[in-house]
């Protein structure tokens, strides 16, 4: 049975040290105590904000984009996103990553849907998850961004998270989020 006292749980940050940063992450070093008395080194990573925007068309079709991931060596299926630029509006970000990233562009201004933290044990990394309602075509994508990109049945991308042809958090998130919408459960 769960404790009332949630704060007898809370570990105790004793120092933190800078091991490396940059424009988009800061690594760190932090020393931590646990209840029992227990003392450890965790490494800490801080990383910039990001927004990523789940773009579905009124045929239930959601715009996803085919890359390689070089850090797990992976070709994956991916919703359009990115950092959000210094004094940037999140959702500003958020359409300019899908025209970056896919050559289309978000009928209206992509809407806020919730902040997620997707390694929230190791990494203080907010990410920002947009949706949009249709989107028109105004070009072609960044080349450094995308193999390329379709508009796929929300369904068939449901089973493309089953089949981990789609991995990222944000996009696992994003294509949940606008299937729960369809279904009028959110």
């Amino acid at each position: 049975m769960a404790s009332d006292n949630r704060e007898s749980t809370q570990w105790t940050i004793y120092g933190e040290r800078l091991v490396d940063e940059n424009p988009f992450i800061r690594l760190s070093i932090a020393s931590v105590g646990l209840p029992d008395g227990t003392k450890f080194e965790q490494y800490v990573m801080r990383m910039r904000r990001t927004a990523t925007t789940v773009v579905v068309d009124d045929q239930d079709r959601v715009l996803l984009m085919w890359r390689h991931r070089f850090i797990v060596d992976r070709w994956v299926w991916e919703l359009p996103g990115g950092y959000v630029d210094q004094a940037e509006d999140p959702a500003s970000a958020a359409a300019r990553e899908v025209e970056e990233e896919t050559g289309w562009r978000p009928i209206q201004k992509p809407e806020f849907v919730m902040t997620f933290q997707p390694m929230i044990g190791n990494a203080d990394s907010p990410q920002d998850l947009y949706f949009a309602k249709g989107a028109v075509e105004i070009g072609r994508p960044d080349i450094n961004e995308t193999e390329r990109v379709a508009w796929v049945p929300l369904e068939k991308a449901v089973g493309m998270i089953r089949s981990g042809e789609i991995a990222g958090a944000g996009s696992v998130i994003g294509i949940l989020h606008a299937l729960a919408m369809r279904h009028d459960f959110g």
